[in-house]
């Protein structure tokens, strides 16, 4: 699933091709909406929360998109269209005036709103990092909410922080040296939220390379425990561990990886 950085970037290519642009032709292919024209509306903003785009017109409807898993947006340039075999695929499709087309394809969430009731689909999100409203205070509050709750877990839950996903969870726990199983109530948790926050907006920007944690590009050495399970821990040698989270609600089950040695099991994480 993206994470949070990978739909604020996706709002920034968006953006540039299509914010003030007009909606010669466009439809919903999919959702309870399938089969309204937008044809005539203008484009004016692209907005993220997390794990969420809107996609805002100037006749105050928004168009509430999430990629989940396999979703994704394409542009193409004026003149061209999305490969045959990707066609039946698209469930939102937008061309602007000036020929560029944007494709929403695979999109399993579609819908169109009032941009009044936004709050009816992304009400219920943690604050995000990424956003100027920001507030690392209420991100704790949430967290400590269930101060027995595992850390991982806490963290991976979109109503305490939005926007963080599997890898960023896994990698800030070993930059900080926490369990994935530590409760949550025993983490320092202004420093690591603000670890967090760093990570997601350096990697959202692209001025530290995109989701690279370790500062290496090399390949299998950007991330310091992510896939690398069976291999040694690139701080200090010990067989990297994981396992994939039993009871998993996500299409996939998502991964745990941890350094036993750097981040040991049942100390209070400081």
């Amino acid at each position: 699933m993206p994470e949070g950085d990978s739909v604020h970037r996706l709002a920034a290519r968006l953006r540039a091709v299509a914010d003030g642009a007009l909606v010669e032709r466009g439809e919903l292919r999919s959702g309870a909406a399938a089969g309204t024209r937008l044809d005539g509306r203008r484009v004016v903003e692209h907005v993220t929360h997390g794990k969420h785009l809107l996609t805002r017109f100037d006749d105050a409807t928004t168009l509430h998109t999430h990629l989940r898993m396999q979703g994704s947006w394409t542009v193409t340039r004026p003149g061209r269209v999305v490969p045959r075999r990707v066609q039946p695929q698209v469930r939102v499709r937008l061309l602007l005036g000036d020929g560029h087309t944007l494709w929403g394809v695979d999109l399993p969430v579609v819908q169109l709103l009032a941009t009044r009731d936004e709050r009816t689909v992304v009400g219920h999100l943690g604050p995000d990092p990424l956003r100027d409203d920001w507030s690392a205070t209420e991100a704790a509050m949430r967290l400590l909410a269930d101060p027995g709750r595992p850390v991982r877990a806490a963290l991976l839950d979109q109503r305490t922080v939005a926007g963080l996903g599997n890898l960023w969870v896994n990698e800030v726990g070993f930059l900080r040296g926490v369990h994935p199983a530590t409760p949550v109530g025993d983490v320092d948790l202004p420093p690591l939220l603000a670890l967090a926050a760093r990570l997601l907006r350096a990697s959202a920007s692209g001025a530290a390379g995109y989701q690279v944690t370790t500062g290496s590009t090399r390949r299998g050495e950007s991330h310091w425990v992510v896939g690398r399970a069976g291999r040694p821990c690139l701080r200090c040698g010990t067989t990297v561990l994981a396992r994939d989270d039993p009871g998993s609600t996500s299409e996939r089950p998502r991964r745990a990886w941890w350094c036993p040695r750097c981040q040991p099991a049942g100390r209070r994480a400081v």
